[in-house]
């Protein structure tokens, strides 16, 4: 055969091939198409039953929804979304009760004192043990706002019974928890009375600024007043009820339990305060205040409110000490209508201040100093100083030790006054010494006892005089 023989028989066999192939390429096409189809179709039915599963369903969730009720043959979503409606329906009622009680705050505590003297000190000359009890509950109210300014009203309720020892000399009290009407000539009182109950108005400063961003303030207070709530203040030396229980370490001696504060019989008195505070600072927090409080018989409301007692005070917390805080006090007072050491109503006034730092974290000192520039006291000049110790050192940190020691110094006129000893049946010279130790043991965050013992020396002025008073003291409070 030639070669172009070879050539055209070549060609037709490749020609052939490829019309088979092409036949057989189309077959293999319409094949996958149909299979497809049949793939669409059953995913179209499927899709048509999930739909009407799905219809169903929001059938029955309608239904569901339409009652509040809860059944067992409800969607499990609905009943999830039941409970989740029940459950914010309930957080809302707690929430709304929240808002009712926003800006009120409640405390109170009760304090019972048991203390001893020996015959010889006591007033009776015979052994003495007294039992006595003090209770106090404040409330603060929310009083309102004018512009960016914040009102407060705050009450405060004191009661209790029985007087405690008595000592033959003493110009301050051992026990400055004791609160009873009458005295020991009506010991079956219990009794109780209105202590507080005044106005704050809080403005923060500047006027035009955004309030919850101000770090000065105004701040105004007006009613029934406890002054040693705004002046002489104390960290650790102005609560009876937890530390320190002779009320010559509770406040200033020459204020308290020299009288010059002009408060009534409890401690009282109507007033007024205006203060600045200056917070911008964190390491140096400021602030002035000043108050004016009826004195005489315009403390207890029975004679005219004129010739107040006034007492003006500067104070800041620096962090001194490896940024531990303190609080230092200056401050200075004149009490037009003060009783003198004779009885007599004459001007009285004096400075002192007001000193507490953290020196580590567990001891905090203390010290108050006062002394008067005019009128005429048993003492006019007092130093007390002491300290309290946490008691993490041995393993019980809520626990406390505390410890001061006190001067009190007796005025010259005083002295001239009983030199001749028929003042006082004894010639009053140099000073009164105060030492008081206590612990105070923390049983659970409501309840304490407090164990002390005081050492008085030179009681009443009179060198020979000198006494012990041992205690013991259970606070519950909340």
């Amino acid at each position: 055969m030639c070669r172009a023989a070879w050539i055209g028989l070549a060609f037709g066999a490749f020609g052939a091939f490829g019309a088979f192939g092409a036949n057989a390429h189309a077959d293999s096409d319409t094949a996958r198409l149909e299979a497809q189809i049949r793939m669409l179709t059953e995913r179209v039915e499927r899709l048509e039953q999930r739909n009407r599963a799905l219809e169903e369903m929001q059938a029955r969730t309608e239904r569901s929804l339409a009652t509040e009720r809860l059944s067992e043959n409800e969607p499990e979503l609905v009943t999830r979304l039941k409970a989740l409606e029940y459950q914010t329906s309930s957080m809302q009622k707690q929430a709304r009760r929240i808002d009712t009680l926003d800006g009120i705050s409640v405390g109170a505590s009760l304090t019972t004192m048991a203390q001893h003297v020996g015959a010889g000190d006591s007033d009776t000359g015979a052994t003495q043990s007294r039992l006595g009890y003090r209770g106090d509950l404040s409330v603060t109210l929310p009083g309102g706002s004018f512009g960016s300014a914040e009102g407060s009203f705050f009450t405060h309720l004191r009661f209790g019974q029985g007087t405690g020892i008595g000592l033959r000399r003493s110009f301050a009290s051992p026990n400055s928890i004791a609160f009873e009407v009458g005295g020991v000539t009506e010991p079956d009182s219990s009794f109780g009375i209105l202590a507080q109950a005044w106005y704050q108005l809080s403005v923060p400063l500047p006027l035009a600024g955004f309030a919850p961003h101000s770090k000065q303030r105004l701040v105004f207070n007006v009613g029934k007043i406890d002054p040693f709530a705004f002046f002489d203040q104390n960290a650790i030396a102005d609560d009876e009820t937890v530390r320190f229980a002779n009320n010559a370490f509770v406040h200033n001696p020459l204020l308290d339990a020299g009288g010059d504060v002009g408060a009534d019989e409890y401690g009282f008195s109507p007033g007024v305060r205006a203060a600045y505070a200056d917070d911008r600072d964190p390491g140096l927090r400021w602030g002035a205040s000043l108050g004016a409080f009826g004195a005489g018989s315009g403390a207890n409301f029975s004679g005219s409110p004129g010739r107040p007692f006034v007492i003006a005070q500067l104070e800041a917390s620096p962090r001194i000490l490896q940024g531990l805080g303190g609080n230092y006090r200056v401050y200075a007072w004149r009490n037009p209508r003060a009783n003198g050491f004779d009885g007599g109503e004459a001007l009285h006034a004096g400075w002192g201040a007001s000193v507490d730092q953290r020196v580590d974290d567990t001891l905090t000192l203390f010290g108050r100093y006062g002394r008067r520039t005019s009128g005429h006291g048993r003492f006019d000049r007092a130093l007390t100083v002491g300290a309290e110790l946490g008691g993490s050192d041995w393993q019980r940190a809520a626990d406390a030790v505390g410890f001061a020691v006190g001067w009190l110094g007796t005025s010259d006129a005083f002295r001239r006054a009983s030199a001749d000893g028929t003042l006082l049946g004894y010639a009053a010279r140099g000073s009164i010494r105060i030492a008081e130790l206590y612990y105070r043991l923390r049983l659970n965050d409501h309840v304490e006892i407090t164990p002390g013992v005081q050492r008085l020396h030179h009681v009443g002025g009179d060198p020979a005089a000198s006494t012990t008073i041992v205690g013991l003291r259970a606070r519950v409070g909340f």
